[in-house]
């Protein structure tokens, strides 16, 4: 089959963890396993089994009774995991410690720094007993606005220790995007910078702090510069990092708490309103994340876990949990495309990593600038590139398989802050095909539902999840009787969770592929016929007068008109010539109905501060109606590029 980009090798089984852990459970549960699917049916029919069968292969370290796995509940939302269960999450993943390199942390401007196994879980002991000095309980919040460095990992896992919660944004989350999150769920400690590196430049925020912490009032706030002391700006009323943690005294004992007590808080985009406080569970996390880090990614004690991200995106928790694989983690913090479009794959072949994540339109900015990592670096490390973010365009696999390594394993990824992990992503046991997610994760009952709630292979529709999964919420921060949390995910279907994607499920012999068309919320509806955004952008984005691209649907004449806003690359105007273009790759790779009635050209497409198209936002400003939360855009300056267009009144 053309599609088929990659393929595992014969001995597979034999040599990764999922093949390892395949065999454990088929000794367990006394069947034969054909096919991944048939491991997969039985995560979902034995979840009791499968579930303890992850915490052993993965030496998850708990206190208590497996039994029930579940809270008695009829409603999904409602039922718990493993109520007879405690563990402490900083624990498991601090498990090791020798002297191995667990975290390697580089800056934009060259900075980089090294910490062993067991430097860090001394690092991290200390911040347990400064927060215990402090009289933080379980339960207690402590924020972090933080570059992605190795002071946040610490910071995050001296909580977890401790029992509090953390909450944290990146430094490029504007003052207002900062207090809207962090001032509803009330931090009593606050960890903060006092500026960045970002496009070669300083990015100061010694005002932007006093202006926080004013609106906050943290009972401390923990001072980490962002660069040499001697260069570093002083924050009045602070408590410098490495003095805060001098003569900390011995570390507390790993406090010990219910599988389901609260070990972060997360945000939603907030484009459309204040940000949801998302809370997740120890447990969930911790169970989840090994069983993709370990079977999925193939992740072990001798692989480098890089994955480009900043502390305010799920991506940053997810990294920092390759930990408990015993692996070790890199960090980089600034523009990934600073000076140029090499710098994370020179990044690759100086740290030897093995297992790269990025952003889809990370990827596409890469072959858009001519680079070819794959003849410009030793990639000889990398066995896993993961992309996530968005759906990555088919001709993305190409480059990745033409232009960065032939015989790397291509994991794209799918989930969301909402599970802070993945519903579908990869695995070294399947092959990769052209433009699809390689499996459903185990354990994850997921479907694809038509309007009317019936599951459909082979067709387009709704994207959820039929049985309860360790990962999800534990609840919305200040939703006593959880009436928004079950608006968020079980509206649409009753007692199914219902993600918000736009999906295909695709039947190959022995597993089921997927294939993200888009957020169901940005769908276009032109005539009744629905049609994922990235089926769009698929043919647009692989123009090369087309450096990226956006589309909405406009209410018109009452029904839906497509209408297309590009970035042109330099050197190009949008004249009828590269219109006629565009509407052909559209009518050709698509079909009639994706074209756009209308095509207009844009210097910038707004973004959140993680890099994520708004869709939503262009479509609200398009008619004319608020954006109301406009302070989790990156660049809120762009939207008015769509306001009052002549070309959208008539």
């Amino acid at each position: 089959m053309d599609d088929l980009l990659w393929h595992p090798a014969p001995n597979a089984r034999e040599t990764t963890q999922l093949g390892r852990f395949w065999q454990q459970a088929e000794a367990l549960s006394g069947e034969h396993f054909a096919d991944y699917e048939a491991l997969h049916q039985w995560s979902l029919i034995a979840p009791d089994a499968f579930w303890g069968l992850v915490m052993d292969f993965c030496d998850l370290r708990t206190c208590g009774e497996r039994t029930p796995l579940l809270t008695e509940a009829d409603v999904m939302r409602e039922q718990r995991w493993y109520p007879g269960l405690t563990l402490n999450y900083a624990e498991n993943l601090l498990r090791r410690h020798d002297d191995a390199i667990a975290i390697t942390a580089l800056t934009e401007d060259g900075q980089r720094s090294i910490m062993t196994f067991r430097a860090l879980r001394s690092a991290a002991g200390k911040v347990a007993a400064r927060l215990q000095q402090a009289g933080i309980q379980p339960g207690d919040r402590v924020a972090g606005w933080l570059p992605n460095r190795t002071e946040a990992v610490v910071a995050a896992l001296g909580c977890a220790w401790v029992g509090a919660i953390w909450s944290s944004c990146s430094p490029d989350f504007g003052v207002s995007g900062v207090t809207d999150r962090f001032g509803q769920i009330a931090p009593r400690i606050l960890l903060v910078t006092d500026g960045y590196f970002y496009n070669g430049k300083w990015q100061d925020l010694t005002d932007k702090v006093a202006a926080v912490r004013e609106v906050l009032t943290p009972e401390q706030v923990i001072h980490i510069p962002g660069r040499d002391a001697a260069d570093s700006a002083t924050l009045p009323d602070t408590l410098r990092w490495d003095d805060w943690l001098d003569d900390a005294g011995a570390a507390p004992d790993f406090v010990q708490l219910p599988f389901d007590h609260p070990l972060y808080i997360l945000y939603s985009s907030g484009t459309t309103g204040k940000p949801k406080c998302i809370v997740h569970g120890a447990g969930g996390t911790l169970l989840q994340h090994a069983k993709e880090h370990w079977l999925h990614a193939d992740l072990t004690a001798e692989d480098r876990l890089f994955f480009f991200t900043t502390c305010g995106w799920m991506m940053w928790n997810w990294l920092i949990a390759g930990l408990q694989a015993g692996a070790g983690i890199v960090l980089y913090d600034g523009n990934p495309a600073w000076p140029d479009a090499h710098r994370l794959f020179a990044l690759c072949e100086q740290e030897g990593i093995t297992h790269f994540g990025t952003s889809a339109k990370f990827i596409q900015a890469v072959e858009k600038a001519g680079v070819r990592p794959g003849s410009d670096h030793d990639l000889s490390s990398l066995k896993v590139l993961m992309s996530t973010g968005s759906p990555l365009l088919h001709e993305s696999f190409d480059f990745i398989y033409k232009h960065i390594k032939a015989d790397v394993l291509l994991s794209s990824i799918s989930g969301g802050t909402d599970i802070i992990s993945c519903f579908a992503l990869g695995n070294p046991l399947l092959p990769v095909y052209r433009g699809e997610l390689q499996c459903i994760g185990l354990g994850m009952d997921v479907a694809v539902f038509t309007d009317q709630g019936q599951p459909v292979e082979g067709e387009k529709g709704e994207l959820v999840c039929r049985r309860p999964f360790p990962c999800m919420p534990v609840a919305f921060w200040q939703d006593e009787d959880g009436s928004r949390y079950r608006k968020a995910y079980f509206d649409r279907f009753d007692n199914i969770w219902a993600h918000g994607d736009y999906a295909e499920i695709r039947r190959h012999r022995g597993h089921r592929g997927l294939v993200i068309h888009g957020r169901s919320d940005a769908v276009l509806n032109p005539g009744g016929v629905r049609i994922g955004t990235a089926e769009i952008y698929r043919q647009v984005e692989t123009l090369e007068a087309i450096r990226e691209s956006i589309v909405i649907g406009q209410d018109w004449q009452g029904d839906v008109r497509v209408v297309l806003f590009v970035v042109l690359q330099p050197g190009h105007t949008l004249d009828d010539t590269l219109q006629a273009e565009i509407r052909k790759a559209i009518r050709t790779g698509a079909t009639p109905r994706h074209v756009p009635a209308v095509i207009l050209a844009v210097p910038e497409i707004p973004r959140t501060v993680s890099g994520k198209i708004v869709e939503l936002a262009v479509r609200e400003v398009v008619h004319d109606r608020p954006v109301t939360n406009q302070s989790a855009l990156a660049n809120p300056d762009a939207l008015a590029h769509f306001r009052n267009h002549p070309a959208l009144k008539a």
